[in-house]
């Protein structure tokens, strides 16, 4: 079964921002990776003064909900605007059921990222739909 989950984007305080929202809540991050941990790819590497940024942090808030965010990078076309910085994140239990969703949701609307296995274990895409809504497709294959 999947769940749905807030993705929120920070314009360069996301790590202010999760650690606030941590003293609220309570708990760990699982994970936090920064863009200059990030593997080159074609289009280059993060440049310097943006490798401290975050680029996935997750905070548990129970066992149904986990709170998740970044800071948005313009060197890969990304910029934050403050009112659309929220995207729902899908996780599915398959493979099967992220392309099945993410096929019916996108249908009509731009695919961002197509879906593909990343270098953090995942099977992701993004897109927003044909209402506007930003959406993630995620099912962690290295964890099952």
């Amino acid at each position: 079964m999947a769940t749905v989950n807030a993705y929120l984007t920070f314009n360069g305080n996301c790590e202010e921002a999760f650690l606030f929202y941590k003293s609220v809540f309570g708990g760990e991050f699982p994970y936090i990776g920064r863009y200059k941990d990030m593997p080159e790819t074609e289009t280059g590497h993060c440049p310097p003064e943006e490798g401290e940024k975050i680029m996935h942090v997750s905070l548990p808030i129970s066992k149904e909900t986990i709170l998740m965010g970044s800071d948005s990078s313009e060197s890969f076309g990304q910029a934050t605007v403050m009112g659309n910085n929220i995207s729902l994140s899908i996780n599915t239990d398959t493979e099967e059921e992220a392309t099945r969703l993410f096929n019916a949701l996108s249908a009509g609307g731009t695919i961002k990222m197509p879906l593909d296995k990343t270098f953090w274990g995942a099977y992701f895409g993004m897109f927003t739909d044909k209402f506007g809504i930003h959406w993630m497709v995620n099912y962690d294959y290295q964890q099952k």
